[in-house]
């Protein structure tokens, strides 16, 4: 089977599983990993992790994630399962662009993040997740997603956590350096027991994009040159992070994401006007972009990567928030157009994102979604082997 086809990480829930998630949501009274405050989450969890992982290896998709089964939100339980961090919930969730691309979609509202200690990423949850990943897995090839320490650094920074005199963290001088801590310590101990890639999910990059509409970083009277230095403090400490993974033998991977909750997006920008910043600069092994609509513009952004021929690009071409097979002609012209820029051994295709990147999930069933996976894989199969 063609591995040319990769999926971003999460997987339409059960809904056995989701009956748990739903209640958690509205809930700030409870401790990550809310398993003392609901009898029979974990074994629910767990069951539901071990019958994906089977689904998957059936359905030939490597490598192996849990589908995300062990998550709420894309994000955060990765932070909550930091020692010194109290989740709570905010007067209101994010904010995404509704279906008719004008008014504005709220998503849940557990999204606050409270700084109450030294921030450590020892004995993080995820680890036993995974531990219990490898044993679904048996052989096969797995790997991890978090959130990038630059799109959580991004987070904190702008709440109130920092600065107040009762603030663990005065300034976002020792924020950052407190989070790299806690980062290479969840690193560390992932590499420890025997996990291979790891890979960082990031929503920010098109906020530095000066033709996104919906970024509060565009418009004229904005400095530029603060711009580009927070751009480059955000590409620096993953790249702190980035190098210490691979002084540890780890792949490290990336996923772009513009924004993906109950089949909305969070807004524009395009791939041109970030290449010189995120996509030259970061040093990951492969990296996930979107371009399934045209948000994304042009492939000319590929360009950047000529001179790294050891870096892989997954191509989002098909999308994970329709319920539609996607349109397999444009798919094809956008592989050719890119293969004209790159190597065709370093592209792979995929969904523009997970199908569930939050745990409610887009809006199609199940059997829509293996259905989307099985067009990529032919897609796949016939672009690269025939």
């Amino acid at each position: 089977m063609c591995n040319k086809f990769q999926i971003v990480g999460s997987l339409l829930r059960p809904a056995d599983l989701l009956a748990y998630k739903n209640e958690i949501e509205h809930r700030d009274d409870i401790a990550y990993p809310f398993y003392e405050s609901f009898e029979g989450y974990e074994q629910c969890e767990a069951k539901a992790i071990e019958e994906i992982v089977d689904k998957s290896i059936e359905n030939n998709i490597f490598p192996l994630t849990d589908g995300e089964y062990s998550k709420s939100m894309w994000h955060l339980d990765f932070v909550w399962g930091f020692a010194g961090i109290d989740r709570y919930i905010a007067d209101h969730g994010y904010f995404f662009r509704d279906t008719d691309g004008a008014s504005k979609y709220e998503t849940r509202k557990d999204i606050g993040l409270r700084i109450t200690g030294e921030l450590s990423g020892k004995n993080h949850h995820f680890i036993h997740i995974f531990k219990k990943l490898q044993a679904a897995a048996g052989e096969h090839e797995t790997k991890l997603c978090v959130p990038s320490p630059s799109h959580i650094f991004g987070e904190l920074s702008w709440s109130d956590n920092i600065g107040g005199t009762d603030s663990v963290y005065k300034d976002k001088y020792e924020l950052k350096n407190g989070l790299v801590k806690a980062y290479k310590e969840f690193v560390e101990e992932f590499a420890a027991v025997g996990g291979k890639i790891l890979q960082f999910d990031d929503c920010l990059w098109e906020l530095f994009a000066d033709d996104n509409p919906n970024s509060p970083y565009t418009g004229e009277h904005i400095n530029q040159e603060e711009v580009q230095a927070l751009a480059t403090e955000f590409i620096d400490i993953n790249n702190t992070i980035i190098d210490f993974g691979h002084s540890l033998g780890l792949k490290m991977w990336t996923h772009n994401c513009r924004g993906n909750y109950d089949s909305r997006n969070m807004g524009g920008g395009s791939y041109v006007k970030i290449a010189n910043l995120f996509l030259k600069q970061l040093k990951y092994d492969r990296f996930f972009l979107e371009w399934d609509d045209e948000r994304a513009g042009s492939l000319e952004a590929l360009e950047v990567f000529k001179d790294r021929p050891d870096t892989e690009i997954v191509l989002g071409l098909l999308s994970s928030k329709t319920n539609t097979l996607d349109d397999e002609a444009r798919v094809v012209k956008m592989l050719d157009e890119a293969s004209k820029i790159i190597d065709k051994d370093r592209l792979l295709l995929s969904h523009q994102c997970g199908f569930a990147s939050c745990d409610g999930g887009n809006e199609l069933t199940e059997a829509e979604q293996w259905a989307k996976i099985k067009q990529g894989q032919r897609i796949a199969e016939q672009y690269w082997v025939n």
